[in-house]
């Protein structure tokens, strides 16, 4: 063989070694912003599941008491909100919102089952709490899975050499789901057991 032949192919294998790296770079660049497209989509799941459980929760404190109009007010204020949100932000707000007037109209729902055992026992009450406090579970999961393919990916895109094709293809961080500052704090449930 001669050695012009030798060099062509040298070069060819290092130029197919660094297009494999190339490839192989992008394609997992790819699949991890899809896990991260995929976890913020599990995220509306759960928290579209959650607003279609809200009606009936409505529904109920509707219908074993008349006067807790305001909650129910707060809770298809915070519901449309949710809906408009269009960032990980708003959403983590509009959820946070949503988390407080629902627990709260939970907590005066079990405070008021407690002085009416007919609500106790009534099983539609009883599959709703349950619902509901399944759906919560739910979305810590999936905000949990959200954040651990957002820090995957992140991760990714500043490692180098990574970094470098994250640069030329425009790939961005993404942000993580945070909790916003009021619900870092604890309920005050003494409110709702105050008759």
């Amino acid at each position: 063989m001669k050695t012009g032949t030798k060099v062509l192919i040298a070069i060819a294998v290092v130029i197919i070694i660094i297009a494999g790296s190339i490839i192989s770079g992008y394609n997992g660049l790819v699949s991890r912003s899809e896990k991260v497209n995929t976890a913020s989509s599990q995220i509306d799941n759960q928290l579209q599941r959650r607003n279609d459980l809200i009606p009936n929760l409505v529904a109920t404190v509707k219908q074993y008491s008349q006067h807790e109009t305001e909650i129910i007010n707060k809770i298809t204020e915070a519901r449309a909100k949710l809906a408009g949100a269009n960032t990980m932000p708003e959403i983590a707000e509009a959820d946070n919102e949503l988390n407080i007037a629902v627990n709260n109209a939970i907590g005066r729902l079990l405070a008021l089952a407690e002085d009416n055992p007919e609500i106790k026992a009534n099983q539609s009450f009883i599959i709703l709490q349950d619902e509901l406090a399944g759906t919560e579970n739910r979305i810590a999961t999936a905000r949990r899975g959200y954040n651990e393919a957002a820090r995957d990916y992140n991760t990714r895109i500043r490692r180098f050499p990574t970094n470098i094709l994250a640069g030329m293809f425009d790939f961005e961080k993404v942000d993580y789901f945070e909790a916003s500052e009021g619900s870092k704090q604890n309920p005050n449930l003494n409110d709702l057991f105050d008759n």
